[in-house]
């Protein structure tokens, strides 16, 4: 065999070993991309993502649009060649998987997480915005979750509303804790309670819980730390509106989208049209009090709202330095730090004086 036929060969044979290694090497990374953005003034899913019933609401233009990233999946193990792929793309990004999926999480205590967060998110996304249109609401104490292995395990749940603590009227969560201390380890507390699915019906109906009750006794155990009287439950706050405030976004999970949750609802029940019909897309926790916090995947949300049209995107303030290292063109990065901030910087794009955007500085 002539040796160029032979070196030819044997590179030939050396790149199909070195493909087929890159192939069945699996690798310890996980890969995020842009993901969908929608208009939370629109439909999705021919359903419209905020509906509001009971309340006038008002003909809104333009995009305010929640974005999204998309993830690898906990079960599923890159190859050495997408790793490297992921690595050179500039619409891609490639981490150590355990940053995503810490190893003693389930695949199933993941979507259960997110699940939350993404119902979480959305209460919040009410609250804040009926707070700023100057709406009033109610609010109840309920058990926002209950500890495993812990005295309330089978007696309490999740989204029972507490009415009072061993007779005591309760009006906020710290109350919880300061009844249930002042038992020592051993003792039984008595709670009385609206069962979860009668409170959330009630909530939903915008009706006042109902006046049937029932009361649950508890041994409570004892803090590890100190001794104190403990019954192993969270107590939160869930709330009443005045009426009937719906959020429809199926496979979407997390809190990333409270910012535009919140100004999506205002501009509906806003007889102004917050963007003048600009296309404004945007990311950020929220929480009941407007403050706007940071979020994962930043750089992947920003190519998604440059690519669906954006041309300004609303940044909470601790994202701006790594969302500004990496702008896509044409895309505005407008930095936020609560709901009235985010709503200052949708009256200069409506108004046009856009020279005096807050804008995202590199870090």
């Amino acid at each position: 065999m002539p040796r160029r036929t032979a070196t030819l060969l044997t590179s030939t044979l050396l790149l199909i070993a070195l493909l087929t290694a890159g192939v069945l090497v699996k690798v310890p990374y996980s890969e995020l991309s842009p993901g969908p953005t929608v208009n939370t003034l629109g439909d999705y899913s021919d359903e419209p993502v905020l509906s509001i019933d009971g309340h006038e609401t008002y003909e809104a233009t333009g995009h305010l649009n929640m974005t999204t990233v998309r993830v690898t999946g906990i079960n599923y193990r890159m190859n050495l060649l997408e790793a490297m792929a992921g690595w050179f793309a500039d619409d891609r990004a490639v981490v150590p998987h355990r940053t995503l999926y810490p190893d003693d999480v389930s695949a199933d205590e993941v979507e259960q997480e997110n699940a939350e967060q993404f119902s979480r998110s959305q209460e919040s996304a009410k609250v804040a915005a009926l707070n700023e249109l100057g709406i009033d609401f109610t609010t109840q104490t309920i058990v926002d979750s209950v500890v495993k292995d812990s005295p309330s395990e089978g007696k309490l749940h999740a989204g029972d509303a507490i009415v009072a603590v061993d007779g005591t009227k309760i009006s906020d969560p710290g109350q919880v804790a300061e009844e249930v201390t002042k038992h020592t380890a051993g003792e039984d507390v008595v709670f009385t309670i609206v069962p979860a699915d009668e409170a959330e019906a009630a909530r939903d109906a915008g009706r006042e819980l109902p006046s049937q009750t029932r009361d649950v006794t508890i041994t409570t155990g004892g803090a590890q730390d100190d001794g104190r009287a403990i019954v192993g439950i969270v107590a939160g706050v869930a709330h009443t509106f005045p009426f009937t405030i719906d959020i429809k976004l199926a496979d979407v999970g997390g809190p990333s989208a409270g910012l535009m949750f919140s100004l999506g609802l205002i501009d509906k029940l806003s007889p102004e049209d917050l963007t003048g019909g600009a296309f404004v897309a945007g990311t950020g926790t929220i929480d009941d009090v407007g403050t706007v916090g940071p979020i994962g995947g930043v750089t992947m949300k920003t190519i998604a709202a440059r690519d669906a049209g954006a041309e300004y995107f609303l940044t909470p303030k601790d994202n701006c330095a790594a969302a500004a290292a990496d702008t896509p063109g044409g895309l505005t990065l407008v930095e936020v730090e609560n709901l009235q901030g985010a709503l200052d910087a949708l009256e200069l794009i409506r108004t046009g004086d856009t020279d005096a955007l807050p804008r995202c500085a590199k870090g």
